[in-house]
Order: C-alpha cells, then structure tokens, then sequence
C-alpha cells in the first residue's frame, strides 16, 4: 500500500518488532516493500480495513467475500513427486503428482511476483502438544488472511522465542497469483502445491481461507502417522470424568455442532492427533460453518458470529445496520466463521488431554434416509466403514457441488486430505482402539422419512439425546438388534428420541421402498469397497453389509 499511496498503514511503524532473525530472504523472497512480522490481531484489523479487504459488522467480526472461491478447490491439489517421499505417498485422485521442474517454476515465478509488494507473515505452531507440534511460517500478501492464521494455529507471545524462530514448513499464500495450465500442466488456474522435499507449499489464485487450515493438515497428515500419531479429521471433547469422545466426519456432517456440547469440555473442532500420550488439536481455532445456524441448537458457535476476533467468509449483512444475516445463502451454502477456540466458554485451555478416547464416533449424513441414526460398531465393523468413510457431500463444501447432497464415500472420513494409503490409518485407528478400549458408534446424522427432498433432517436435539446416552453409558443397558443389513447392533430405544428415529423404517410410508433404498445403499457400498479387498484382512471385508435376500 504504501508504494502506491505514499500514506503509513497503521501497523508499519511497529512492522519489524516482532521479527525472526531467519528472514524471508531465505524463502527466497527479496526485493519486498515491507514485510509485518507477527502483528497481532487489532493491528491486523486495522491493516484489513484500511486496505479495503473487508467489512467490520455488528458485534465486530470482520466480514470478507472470497469471490468465486468460496471453498475448496479440491482438484486443483498436488504434491511434488521427489525420491524420498514418492513410495509413501498415495497417489491418485486426491494425491496428484508435479514434477520438480514444474514446481520450481510456479516458485520462482511467485518470488518474482512478489518483489516490491507488501507480505504478512506469522511465525505458529500446528500441533498443541510440545512434543509432536510443527513450526509453521505463514506467508501472505493479505491481512486478513494473516489474522486467520492467528485464529487457526497456535501463536507465540514471547519475543526471544519469534526472534529465534526456524520454520519446518513454510506456507506461501497468494489470492491473486494464478499459474497456467499451459505451462505449469495444472487443471486451472488455481493450485495448492506441497513440497516435502522443500519443505514448503503453496496456495496460489484462491481466496478461501479453508485452503490455509487444510494445507497445513494435509501435512500434517503425512507427517505425524510417521512418527505413530494418528492424524484425525475429527472433532473431540472431553467430559467431567475425563472421558473423550473424537467425532469423526466430513464437512456438513455435525463435527463442530456436536462437539460444541455445554455439558462437555471442547479440545477442538476439526484436525487432531492421537499419541500415545492422549489426544491433542492440531489447531488453536475453529472454521464452523455458519448458514442457517441458530442461538437455539447452538448458542456457544452462534455467539461467536458477533465477536471481535471472529472471521466471516461470505456472510451476508445490511450495510446500513452492518447486521448479518446467518439464514442468507445468496454467495453460497458454504458461510464460515474463524474464530478462537478461546471463544467457546467451555473450550479446553491447553486444547489437549493426557486422556485415551472412551467413544470413537464416525458421522455420516446419510441423504437417502436409510441408515440407523446410531449403531454399535464391533473392530472389523469399525475399520470397514473408517475405510469406507460413507456420507454426502453437502452443498457449498466443494466448488462445483449441485443444492442436492451427493453420495460419496471418502476414505478415513477425509480422503482429501489424508496421503498415506488408507490402510496406514486403518491400521493406526485399530491399534489405538484395540490398545485403550474404546468403542465405536455409527451416527447418522442425515434424514430420515425418506431420502433428501422427501424426508426431514434427523433434529440436532434427537442425535444430541443419543450421543449422550452413548458417552454415558445409558446404551449399553438398553437392548440391542442386529441389522438386517449390516449387521452393526442398533438400539430398540433411546430415552428422548421417538420410535420413527431409532428404526427408520417406522418413517417411511412405503416400508417396500425404504428397503429397495437400504438395499440400493448395502450395493453401492460393496461396490465401493472392491477397490480395497486386496488389502485387507477377510475379517474386515466380512464385516460389510450384505444384499437383502429376495
């Protein structure tokens, strides 16, 4: 701003304050106007607003629109296929390949790119506990992308500490950097790169902050099962006895809502890691979605929609009242608030726990209105649908998904962003399981009455009354059927949850046509799972669903 304006922004005077001595020339990042080193949050909002990145609303969250990225981009993902990690990676529709040859010229270009320009970057941890976190450098020509960052990893108070500051992987972001299919063999314009080998990655032509918190996942996906830590797209918390729950689940499934319990103690929301130690949050923050939420079924997240601190991504407001409106999806079904985990009243402070999961909950949002909306799961059962990761996907979580849910089956309920081979997780999960004990519950927490356009979503009161009696124990004192189908133990009742909830065919009108859609699913699920038969053990191909007998 300052090259074009001749004006000081607000923070410049006090840019440097907080800098590492490992500079960005080491990035190979020269010839820069200014760089902001670690500037804190107010500081960030006034650099966001006098740049005109963004609004502050009601409440003071800073309001942002993201343009046509308003989530992710999950085709335009690679990794750059070098000698020492090229047989660890699985390669396929998630994990493509780029030569060095072509990652060196994106980086190069951008280098160049970013001469003369201001950059933003934060010096943070990912990883809450001491002995597993990665030192992560962010990198960003945006303030309020810098103030994400801040929300989303664990932030350093203590100047000797940033001055000392050695990055293990460097994160470069740049909304307005596009590569060329022509010359990089990308499929657009946009691309998310990681470099094991250099230890750095890029986020290059989109604008949703999602990519930043998934990078560093992915990451540390691949980093932590190295080191035997089970790296988890879950959320978890932990009750008064110390019992923790991890709430496995793609986005749109109830992970953040769930876990969000006023009678339990939140570690996180989203990314963590099981060691053998305990569990602890890869992130020092929350991206909860936000379309159409209520004070009612989820006072702790709807409170943070009108906090100083809180990010919006494409929320809608009036500008006369600055007001948001949470029920508005005219830029996408996908509305997003970044905030602390601070901000929710009965977060765990140092978002982890020296404490092994008592319950292990796989959601799904199941659209075709089928499925049970609990089930016990026995170890095979387990590791069949972690590897299956059934759900759908909803509206808004991707580009290019249509307003009805898609089935899809994502492997260890995230294949996106996991690079390991499946098995590896599955392989993790069990040992963890099968060493503390912990059981294992299928949740539904998709429709029911009929498939989506027909039927209702299950209420978030019902599936809340049913995970309490799990985590509880109250289940285990009711009686049990086994499914006709999958063979998983599902409850006869459930206190507080009606009948036509518990079995789902007591809702639909048509019990012929609730099976021919149960049937259809058991089908799609078989077929799905040929892909990994030759690398499991029988038992756990056995543990699937079978056909419904004519």
């Amino acid at each position: 701003m300052t090259k074009y304006l001749k004006f000081e922004t607000p923070a410049l005077k006090h840019a440097g304050d907080l800098a590492s001595v490992y500079g960005l020339e080491n990035h190979g990042l020269v010839y820069l106007d200014q760089v902001f080193w670690n500037i804190p949050e107010s500081a960030l909002y006034e650099e966001a607003v006098f740049r005109g990145e963004g609004k502050m609303v009601y409440g003071g969250p800073f309001l942002v629109r993201t343009g046509k990225w308003t989530a992710r981009a999950a085709n335009d993902k690679y990794f750059v296929r070098e000698p020492s990690t090229e047989n660890k990676i699985d390669w396929g529709e998630y994990n493509r390949p780029m030569s060095p040859e072509k990652f060196n010229g994106i980086l190069s270009r951008l280098q160049a790119f970013f001469q003369g320009e201001e950059l933003f970057v934060q010096d943070v941890y990912a990883g809450a506990d001491p002995r597993y976190r990665v030192p992560f450098r962010i990198i960003t020509d945006k303030a309020w992308q810098s103030l994400f960052a801040r929300n989303m990893f664990h932030t350093i108070s203590n100047k000797d500490e940033l001055n000392k500051f050695v990055p293990e992987f460097t994160l470069i972001v740049s909304p307005s950097f596009k590569v060329d299919p022509r010359i990089d063999g990308t499929l657009s314009n946009t691309a998310i790169i990681i470099d094991f080998s250099k230890r750095i990655a890029i986020v290059a032509n989109s604008s949703y902050a999602g990519e930043i918190k998934k990078t560093a996942f992915t990451i540390m996906n691949y980093l932590k099962p190295l080191q035997d830590v089970m790296a988890m797209h879950c959320s978890a918390n932990v009750g008064n006895e110390g019992d923790v729950a991890l709430f496995f689940g793609l986005s749109g499934t109830g992970k953040t809502t769930l876990s969000a319990d006023p009678k339990r103690r939140l570690i996180g929301d989203d990314e963590h890691g099981w060691s053998d130690h305990g569990i602890f949050n890869f992130e020092a923050g929350c991206y909860a979605k936000v379309i159409r939420l209520s004070s009612e079924n989820e006072p702790e997240i709807y409170n943070c929609t009108r906090k100083y601190g809180t990010i919006l991504e494409n929320v809608i407001f009036d500008q006369a009242t600055r007001k948001i409106d949470l029920d508005d999806e005219e830029l996408t079904e996908n509305t997003r608030a970044s905030y602390p985990l601070d901000f929710i009243p009965n977060s765990v402070p140092e978002k982890m726990v020296d404490a092994h999961p008592k319950n292990v909950i796989f959601l799904t949002a199941d659209a075709q209105g089928v499925l049970p909306p609990i089930a016990r799961l026995d170890m095979n059962q387990a590791i069949y649908h972690f590897i299956s990761g059934y759900t759908s996907k909803i509206a808004g979580t991707e580009l290019g998904l249509g307003i009805e849910p898609e089935i899809t089956f994502s492997a260890c309920f995230g294949a996106p962003f996991m690079v390991h081979h499946p098995f590896f997780y599955a392989d993790l999960l069990r040992n963890k399981v099968e060493k503390t004990g912990a059981k294992v519950w299928l949740v539904n927490t998709g429709w029911v009455g009929g498939k989506f356009g027909v039927g209702k979503r299950i209420s978030i009161r019902h599936t809340r009354n049913m995970l309490n009696a799990a985590l509880d124990g109250k289940l285990d004192k009711l009686k049990f059927r086994k499914d006709e189908l999958f063979g998983f133990e599902v409850p006869l009742s459930c206190p507080d949850v009606p009948d036509e909830v518990i079995d789902p065919s007591n809702a639909w009108g048509n019990k012929d046509e609730y099976w021919m859609k149960y049937d259809a699913l058991a089908a799609r699920y078989i077929e799905n799972f040929k892909l990994y038969v030759d690398g499991v053990p029988e038992s756990v191909v056995h543990a699937g669903p079978e056909r419904l007998r004519k």
